[in-house]
């Protein structure tokens, strides 16, 4: 116990023994430390309404989301007192349309296409040059020739036929083509018997849901005008290649003598006029073949799954390579329309489900910039044949690029051999139109009423919103004044009205192809 200096004076008063006790310390430090958090968290507060009020100040003309987008990203722009949620007409937008515009015009700049050799053109499809004769019969405008019949062919021509194995309504004409098949035969004086054979004297090439089919459809209404028995057989494109759809690869192909049975019907009429008939009449000479598949301009996918592409990116062959070597006088008709709007009438086309303007926003979006991503290392030419992007992109944008395509046909056939029309013109004056492709396919005449509807291209239920076009054409034997050869009484009741698109039109099609 401590004890006070017995000679301190001052403190004698005091007791000499005091009691000391110490506060105890624990009582104050959970005080301190809530004190310390509170301090803390005021001040991690403070500084974050700071950074956010300066982001606030620093973005304040700043609208959307605080990304860094792409330059070419189509951004959505959402107008609460409009129904229509993406305004493409503004002001950056357009800006960064216009950048992906300069950014493939700049690239468009690129040499032309060089063409394979004809060497290894034939080389590619032997079989192909081996069947088509160099020329053709003189005297009749579509490009036919006698092929010799051999033992297994007199049997039975159509059993083979990988169209009709695929095509219940193509069976059925292959059905009345081996009824009649041994009539139309011609008889040699050595007892050799040999078949009419014919290639197309024109091809609408394209594009998609341009008005290809409407004008397929006004054509075939021409006496002297027969198309292929199914309007697209994409043989050029794909079913050489043994192409069905392409996510299947490659199955059995389809040799040139299956493409050929589809213009049999064809050759039975000018096989009429060649050997002369009772009328005297011999117009069946003028008819001209045709055939009108959409892909041949622009699908050119298959020669990724044959070969590797060059360096370069760009397919060894175009389409247009064969035609020509086998028919450098070919007729090709073209119809395009407004790039945007044929993309989003093919997308409301090929897209069954969940179809919206915000959904075909998006995927325009997204296939964009994988195009701009491609653009960034290959041509124009090669991202346009790229068939892993054109897989990859959700919307066929590709198919826009008319330029790349012409150019490329341009390389093989003279500008006077191909007839590039729009749809907005044939909309607008159909007249006028139709008789520029008669002038075109050298001198068939509007001889008949019957073969124009004086409103043109007729949209769709709903077609005004969605692009989507129809046929707009009287049935056979239905217009006021019309001079034609068949009876209405042999068709059916249901053709007494305008046709519909769809198993009707097909129907109708067969019967006018045996009943001319």
């Amino acid at each position: 116990m401590p004890c006070l200096d017995d000679g301190d004076n001052s403190r004698r008063g005091l007791p000499s023994v005091l009691e000391l006790r110490r506060v105890p310390q624990w009582s104050l430090g959970p005080l301190r430390s809530v004190r310390k958090v509170k301090v803390i968290s005021f001040l991690l507060g403070l500084t974050l309404t700071f950074l956010i009020m300066a982001s606030y100040i620093l973005t304040w003309d700043k609208k959307g989301l605080m990304l860094t987008l792409s330059p070419f990203h189509l951004r959505t722009i959402v107008n609460p007192s409009s129904t229509l949620s993406h305004n493409l007409s503004s002001t950056k937008d357009y800006a960064n349309i216009k950048l992906l515009v300069k950014c493939i015009t700049s690239k468009l700049e690129f040499s032309p296409r060089k063409l394979p050799p004809l060497k290894d053109v034939v080389n590619t499809d032997s079989h192909l040059f081996s069947v088509i004769p160099h020329q053709f019969l003189p005297n009749i405008k579509s490009p036919c020739w006698y092929e010799e019949l051999s033992g297994k062919t007199k049997l039975d021509p159509y059993s083979k036929n990988l169209y009709a194995v695929r095509s219940k309504s193509f069976r059925t004409v292959c059905d009345y083509l081996r009824k009649h098949f041994q009539e139309h035969l011609y008889h040699s004086d050595d007892n050799k018997q040999y078949r009419l054979r014919c290639l197309p004297y024109f091809y609408i090439i394209g594009q998609p849901k341009c008005g290809t089919t409407d004008l397929f459809h006004r054509l075939l209404l021409h006496p002297e005008v027969k198309f292929t028995t199914m309007k697209e057989p994409h043989w050029w494109t794909r079913k050489r290649f043994g192409i069905i759809h392409l996510k299947d690869g490659l199955l059995e192909r389809f040799p040139v003598e299956d493409y050929l049975d589809l213009f049999e019907l064809a050759a039975y009429h000018i096989q009429e006029g060649i050997l002369g008939n009772t009328s005297g009449d011999h117009s069946q000479r003028h008819i001209i073949t045709g055939e009108a598949s959409a892909s041949t301009m622009w699908d050119n996918q298959a020669w990724s799954y044959l070969y590797n592409y060059r360096a370069d990116g760009e397919p060894p062959f175009l389409a247009q390579d064969f035609i020509h070597a086998v028919q450098p006088n070919a007729k090709i008709i073209v119809m395009l329309r407004d790039p945007v709007e044929r993309l989003y009438s093919d997308y409301l086309y090929f897209n069954m489900a969940n179809k919206s303007v915000e959904d075909f926003d998006l995927r325009v979006s997204e296939s964009l910039q994988l195009f701009e991503a491609c653009l960034a290392e290959n041509s124009v030419r090669s991202c346009v044949y790229n068939t892993s992007l054109s897989n990859a992109m959700t919307v066929r944008l590709n198919l826009g690029l008319y330029i790349v395509f012409l150019l490329d046909w341009l390389t093989v056939f003279h500008r006077d051999q191909i007839l590039v029309l729009q749809l907005e013109d044939y909309a607008a004056n159909l007249r006028l139109t139709i008789h520029k492709v008669f002038d075109f396919l050298n001198g068939l005449h509007l001889s008949r009423r019957r073969q124009l509807s004086p409103r043109g291209p007729c949209p769709t239920h709903g077609g005004q919103q969605t692009g989507a076009w129809a046929p707009c054409y009287p049935a056979p034997g239905t217009s006021s004044g019309s001079s034609t050869s068949h009876s209405t009484t042999n068709w059916p009741q249901s053709w007494t009205t305008r046709p519909s698109t769809g198993q009707r039109h097909k129907e109708w099609l067969h019967l006018r192809w045996i009943q001319t």
